[in-house]
Formats: structure tokens, C-alpha cells, sequence
């Protein structure tokens, strides 16, 4: 089970996305499989958000391997459904970036918690593919938090 850290966050952001028709399977169900993507597309544009893109980082000769990642699902969600996907950041990333997220719809006319999720991810020389310290520019931005 995934616990959602319950103190404030370093850094959230929430990055909003429809289910599109062929994500969905023949239940008309988001399919499971896709909220690692959408994890992937919210992270992304956090970071982008703050001034820092994951093409700025591979030029850098920086990479982000996954090394471990869960879902769990609450609710099912539905073809065209207007999701807001929050990714949360708890702790300064140093050669691990810890990532938290929560995918919620207004159902029903309410909040509803459809998947929480956590991925953690390896800051990697290009090269070696060794893991290595996290660049200045992302220490710099988790100090200024």
C-alpha cells in the first residue's frame, strides 16, 4: 500500500489531462498500464515548470532511470474524463528523486481519489550509466524551496 508522506511538500504540482479513447480498454476503464505515463507527463512538466527540462539534463549527459515504482487504484476512470494528476516532491533530491502522485477526477461532482502512485528515479551518468550526484541546477531549485 502506498503511503502518500502526510507532511507539506518541498514541491507539488498538478498537471491536468482527458482519458483518451484508446487508453481506455474493453471495460471503459483507464487502462492500468497508462498511469505510469501519466506520472511521467505530470513529473515532467513540473520540472519544466520550474525551469528545468529533461532534454536540458540529457544534453547535460544526465539520464533519470526508474528504479522503482508502484500504483494502487482506487476507483476506475473513465473514457474523457478531465484527470488532475499532482505530483509531490518531500525530500531534496540527491542522487534519488522520490516522486509522489495522486490522479483525482471530479466524479459525481466531487473530489474523487481515482490512483496514488510513487516512483523513484536515479540520477545517471549518460555514459557509465553510473549513478551520480543530482546536477546544481536541481539541488539549487530544491534550496530556494
Amino acid at each position: 500500500m502506498i503511503r502518500i508522506p502526510s507532511e507539506t511538500p518541498i514541491l507539488s504540482y498538478t498537471h491536468q489531462m482527458r482519458s483518451r479513447y484508446s487508453e481506455t480498454d474493453k471495460m471503459g476503464y483507464v487502462y492500468y498500464g497508462h498511469y505510469l505515463s501519466y506520472f511521467e507527463v505530470a513529473r515532467t512538466e513540473m520540472l519544466r515548470s520550474a525551469g528545468i527540462a529533461y532534454s536540458d539534463m540529457e544534453r547535460d549527459g544526465i539520464i533519470l532511470p526508474v528504479i522503482y515504482a508502484q500504483s494502487s487504484y482506487k476507483f476506475p476512470v473513465h473514457y474523457d474524463e478531465l484527470m488532475n494528476i499532482e505530483v509531490m516532491i518531500f525530500r531534496k533530491p540527491l542522487v534519488k528523486l522520490d516522486t509522489f502522485y495522486r490522479v483525482t477526477t471530479e466524479s459525481g461532482g466531487e473530489n474523487q481519489t481515482h490512483v496514488v502512485g510513487q516512483v523513484t528515479l536515479c540520477f545517471s551518468n549518460g555514459e557509465s550509466r553510473k549513478p551520480c550526484r543530482a546536477p546544481e541546477y536541481i539541488t539549487n531549485l530544491f534550496e530556494a524551496l
